[in-house]
């Protein structure tokens, strides 16, 4: 039984997300020969206040750049 995890930082649409499974899942179903039904997709949203990129928080980075983009 195939367990694919997938970690991202939330703010995508239930449509989106639900296009990212079927096309994981098929993938998986090509390239290991798994059967469909047993295939597990896990997706894990996270705020951007829990996901840092170099020591950042993402709400940290977009923050800084929306004040960088506003003029003075």
């Amino acid at each position: 039984m195939p367990l694919v995890e997938i970690s991202l930082v939330e703010g995508r649409t239930p449509e989106q997300l639900r296009t990212l499974i079927s096309e994981i899942t098929d993938v998986v179903e090509r390239n290991v020969q798994a059967a469909r039904p047993s295939i597990r997709v896990l997706v894990r949203e996270l705020p951007k206040t829990h996901w840092a990129i170099g020591g950042e928080t993402v709400a940290d980075r977009d923050a800084a750049r929306a004040a960088a983009a506003t003029p003075s």
